[in-house]
């Protein structure tokens, strides 16, 4: 299992700060068994941006990271209120690097 940060930034202009209430759910509803999604964690408070934690099952780091970022698009087709955030990096904190050596 990878912990994947999707994270997050108002589109164009945009002044919204602060992110939908179902986010996290809206997300996770979004997801579908091949995705490997299983939970998700919202960080509303990171910075400079919101971060979405999610903890996808995958054989590999890449994977784990497309599915999440796959998942995220489906997500924003779905629920217009997310229409108005980004995904402007998709990334494994660097702990997963150590345990992809063990």
């Amino acid at each position: 299992m990878y912990l994947v940060h999707l994270h997050l930034r108002p589109t164009g202009g945009s002044p919204l700060i602060v992110l939908p209430d179902r986010i996290g759910s809206g997300l996770r509803a979004a997801a579908r068994a091949e995705d490997g999604v299983e939970h998700v964690v919202v960080h509303s408070d990171a910075r400079p941006y919101p971060v979405l934690g999610v903890y996808v099952v995958a054989d590999r780091l890449e994977e784990a990271e497309a599915n999440a970022a796959r998942v995220w698009e489906r997500a924003r087709t779905s629920f217009p209120e997310f229409s108005g955030w980004t995904v402007v990096e998709v990334r494994t904190p660097p702990i997963a690097s150590f345990y992809d050596g063990i």
